[in-house]
């Protein structure tokens, strides 16, 4: 049956109108943007049936291009809009960092580290470089590893923490496989990274874990 002919509460589009976008499952987000499913199936069928091929709707943003053409009823187009979206949402969540000191949005600081690094398939260890009243100068991803681990130098972390003449960072990296948990590994090279910055009198503000739809950070645990 036809998005068209089911009741008007049901139908992706008017529900989001209706209750906000947070009230729509995953696979009726990723409808509204398919916008028209195939023949036999709505878009909501549709999107239930990618969602259940690829695993979770965040594997399915994080498709490369190749992989994402070969799903049926996605295409170069669908890729390019999704890329767009994906990329509006990174520089609004930047762009907010900019306007406001980091330390009064913390859930933004953690939106947007997310965006930048959830869907990545290997380790990028990265960090927003902070001026002194903690505004953002500049985010910048620094290593990148494995699908398990990434090396960091902190010298490499000092000399660009200088070049940035900032004040104070919060450093960032993920966990491809999902889960935000630090590992020793993770609270040892942190120490390190605060003996070096203070070295420097520059501040390290927190370590923010990223997982699949969640974080840790170090700060609020009071490991920093």
């Amino acid at each position: 049956m036809s998005i068209k002919c089911w009741p008007e509460g049901d139908r992706p589009r008017e529900k989001l109108l209706s209750l906000g976008a947070s009230a729509l499952s995953d696979a009726e987000l990723l409808a509204i943007f398919l916008r028209t499913g195939l023949p036999g199936l709505s878009a909501v069928d549709l999107a239930r049936q990618l969602i259940q091929q690829h695993g979770s709707l965040g594997r399915i943003l994080q498709l490369p291009l190749a992989a994402f053409c070969r799903s049926p009823g996605l295409g170069q187009a669908k890729y390019a809009q999704l890329s767009a979206v994906l990329e509006m949402s990174r520089r609004y969540l930047q762009q907010e960092l900019h306007d406001a000191p980091v330390f009064t949005q913390p859930q933004r600081v953690k939106a947007y580290l997310q965006s930048q690094l959830q869907h990545r398939q290997r380790e990028c260890f990265a960090a927003l470089f902070l001026d002194n009243q903690h505004r953002l100068l500049a985010f910048e991803p620094i290593f990148e590893g494995t699908i398990d681990s990434a090396p960091v130098h902190p010298r490499e972390v000092v000399k660009l923490a200088l070049s940035h003449n900032a004040a104070a960072l919060i450093i960032s990296h993920n966990h491809p496989s999902g889960v935000a948990e630090p590992s020793q590994s993770d609270r040892l090279i942190t120490e390190r990274l605060q003996q070096a910055l203070d070295l420097v009198d520059i501040r390290l503000l927190d370590h923010i874990v990223v997982g699949t739809g969640c974080t840790v950070s170090f700060a609020e645990r009071g490991w920093l």
